[in-house]
Order: C-alpha cells, then sequence, then structure tokens
C-alpha cells in the first residue's frame, strides 16, 4: 500500500440527510418519502447522489489531482444509498468501498468511512454507543461512533468518525450529551494506544461544538490530538452559518505523531475547509452560505447545509 511522494487527503462530510425513497418502519424517515410534504422523490435523491458525488470527487488543496483516499460521512440512512453514491458518475471510477453499521438513532442516520482499498488496507471496523438518558430516565439513542483500523502507507492508522447530538434543545442544555460523547472517544483512544502505542489515530466528524467547546478540549488535552481546525475557524471561515454567524462543528483532528517526520510515512500538510464558490448560495440574503438541499420543507435541490472539510497528509 505505497504511495510514495503524495499528497493523500482525507475528508468529512455531512452530507445532509441522504435517504432513500423507501418507507423504513424502523426509523423516523417519513420526511424521506414521495408522499412527504417534502415530496422526495426519486429524481430528487439521484440529483442529490450526483451532487454530492461530484463535490467528494473534488475535495482537496487547488493542487490535487485526485479524490480523497478516506472519506468520513455523517447523515446516511443506510448500505444501499452508500452504494448508490459510490456508484454515482462522478464517483464510480473512484471505485470507493465503505464501512456502514446501522445505528440506534432515532432519525435512522448514521456515519460511515468510504475509501479507496488500494490505498487504505482494512484490517478492522466497530462501531460504539454512547449511553444517553432523557429527563424521564428513559434511554435517549444518537449515532455511533465508528472506529475503522488499517494499513495506510505501509502505517497503522485508526480513524474515528463522530456525529454528536446536536444543540436543538439549546447550547447548554445538550452540552452533557456531546462531553458523554467526548469521553467515549478517549475511551476508544485510550484502547487503541494500549495494543499500539505508535499508532497514528485520526478523529473526525460533526462534533456540533466548535473547536473552542469543551468537549472539543476535552480530546484534544486528555487523547493528545492536535485540531488544526482552530486556526481555520474565524469570523468568515467556518462548515455552517447560523443566524449570520460561521461556526466549524465540522473538523479533523490528529495525534501528534503525524508531526514525527523522522519515524513516520505520513506526516500532516495543511487543513481547510472546502468551501469553494460552487457549493454556495449565488445570491439573496444567504449569499455565500451552504447551498442546502432543504431549507426546512422547501426544496432548494443543493448540496449540503454543511461544507466539507478535509487535511492533507504528505508521503515520504
Amino acid at each position: 500500500m505505497s504511495d510514495k511522494g503524495h499528497n493523500h487527503t482525507i475528508a468529512f462530510y455531512n452530507i445532509e440527510n441522504l435517504f432513500d425513497t423507501v418507507d423504513d418502519p424502523k426509523s423516523d424517515d417519513d420526511d424521506f418519502l414521495p408522499t412527504s410534504r417534502k415530496r422526495w422523490t426519486k429524481k430528487r435523491y439521484y440529483n442529490k447522489l450526483r451532487k454530492i458525488g461530484s463535490v467528494i470527487s473534488s475535495i482537496g488543496p487547488d493542487t490535487h489531482t485526485e479524490a480523497p483516499i478516506i472519506v468520513g460521512l455523517a447523515e446516511v440512512e443506510n448500505k444501499l444509498v452508500l452504494s448508490d453514491l459510490v456508484n454515482s458518475e462522478h464517483l464510480i471510477n473512484e471505485k470507493y468501498h465503505f464501512i456502514h453499521y446501522d445505528s440506534s438513532d432515532e432519525r435512522g442516520i448514521d456515519v460511515a468511512l468510504l475509501y479507496k482499498s488500494n490505498l487504505f488496507e482494512v484490517e478492522h471496523s466497530e462501531t460504539y454507543s454512547i449511553y444517553l438518558e432523557t429527563e424521564e430516565g428513559l434511554r435517549d439513542f444518537t449515532r455511533d461512533i465508528l472506529l475503522v483500523q488499517g494499513k495506510l502507507q505501509n502505517t497503522e492508522v485508526s480513524i474515528i468518525v463522530n456525529h454528536w447530538s446536536s444543540r436543538r434543545e439549546g447550547e447548554k442544555e445538550t452540552e452533557h450529551k456531546r462531553l458523554a460523547a467526548a469521553e467515549k472517544v478517549n475511551w476508544i483512544v485510550k484502547l487503541i494506544k494500549e495494543k499500539n502505542p505508535n499508532s497514528k489515530i485520526i478523529v473526525m466528524g460533526d462534533f456540533n461544538d466548535n473547536p473552542n467547546d469543551k468537549s472539543l478540549a476535552l480530546i484534544e488535552e486528555q487523547s493528545s490530538l492536535f485540531n488544526p481546525f482552530k486556526t481555520v475557524w474565524s469570523k468568515d471561515i467556518g462548515s455552517l452559518n447560523h443566524n449570520w454567524q460561521w461556526n466549524l462543528f465540522d473538523q479533523i483532528l490528529i495525534s501528534v505523531n503525524f508531526f514525527d517526520t523522522n519515524n513516520s510515512e505520513l506526516s500532516f500538510e495543511e487543513a481547510d475547509v472546502f468551501d469553494v464558490k460552487s457549493l454556495t448560495q449565488y445570491h439573496g440574503k444567504f449569499k455565500g452560505h451552504p447551498f442546502r438541499t432543504y431549507v426546512g420543507k422547501k426544496y432548494k435541490g443543493g448540496y449540503s447545509d454543511h461544507f466539507p472539510v478535509y487535511i492533507s497528509l504528505k508521503s515520504r
């Protein structure tokens, strides 16, 4: 699995509700059916696949010539939508494989990982659930955390993919949920390091928190991770916009041994938000914001309410 002298792009993308058009009685997917108020038809579904595929194939620095070798995804319904995505017109020649597990999330959305098997050799994958309770003491189900381990450039790499609880009921009111997820990530990292202290670790996701929030500080400090997105985020740069303020909920953190250029085949090069103009609203009061598929029930036909983020790794 060697590709010396190349820069490899690793990305994460919340793709805003990639549901198929078939009713799943086990999850709350009623909004995404042809008969729903959103009128989620096959035509709209395939348009979304084509658009998301075109974005994924392009993520990376201006100088890049290849699609990312690894892409973490949030808000996918099932294996069928992932199969349709990797076989869509812009991705079919990239020969992506994917890893996905169904979680108990009430909305039926999960995280997943796309990867190029000729460059990343998967050796193990599993998921971890986060135990949360409602105020009534009932189990509050959320997305599982996905761990994928394998060899990239002859280097052991562990990738942890996250989609933490949203702020819908208030930032402070839901903070404990994201702190619980951060504790679970720290526990997973500890397990990885017990088996292989030298393993390179990548923690990516939609954390529903910004780089300076407690949850991100917790995993950065306790798991000895570096967060390059602390310096990417600014008043003009983020991965999603709420009330005309940029948030950077989508981030990729790396273990500090990615900076050990003497003993590593891979080293950190750069990090950025992939916010090219084609992914933005062209006009109106939301000009420059992510061009969404839906705003409420209204179909806009865009890509996602999030921009992708990526890091670039240099191989030697």
